[in-house]
């Protein structure tokens, strides 16, 4: 049994929507980021990868490489759970927490979770989605920007 933990963070700028967990979520702002800032998957690979010991987001798709612009983050994910068969890795299970004012994620909570099991290649219920405010403190409480918190439990070798 492997353990991992990760975490994103992105300012909220220009846009009409977000991107959590694979789910396109309307919003009166986007995320800056140099893929589809989609912080809940971006956390999942950093929690992943951890515990695959196969190190972090970045060095497996960078910011500088132009191929990754605006991409979909669900490719990271797939592209890492490639990297965990061939060890011989499965996921067990995954806790991810969101740490925003807004939007609310209640009404995409299971939207999000189907997408992410899909994407882990696991049962909906082996995956947890909670969300939580600041209670107005922060930059989060002000409404500048979205994280996100993963850990994930795999098996295997």
């Amino acid at each position: 049994m492997r353990i991992g933990s990760g975490i994103d963070v992105h300012a909220f700028g220009p846009g009409d929507h977000v991107t959590l967990g694979g789910v396109r979520i309307e919003h009166t702002h986007g995320l800056v980021a140099h893929s589809d800032g989609d912080v809940v998957l971006h956390a999942l690979c950093d929690a992943l990868l951890g515990a695959a010991g196969l190190g972090d987001i970045g060095q497996h798709f960078s910011d500088r490489d132009p191929q990754w612009r605006g991409a979909d983050s669900r490719r990271f994910v797939s592209h890492v759970m490639a990297l965990l068969r061939k060890q011989g890795l499965a996921v067990v299970n995954a806790d991810l927490t969101v740490l925003a004012e807004s939007p609310r994620l209640g009404p995409h909570r299971d939207a999000m979770r189907g997408q992410i099991a899909q994407l882990l290649e696991v049962d909906p219920e082996r995956v947890s989605l909670k969300a939580t405010t600041t209670e107005g403190l922060g930059f989060l409480g002000r409404v500048e920007g979205i994280a996100a918190h993963a850990v994930v439990l795999l098996s295997g070798t």
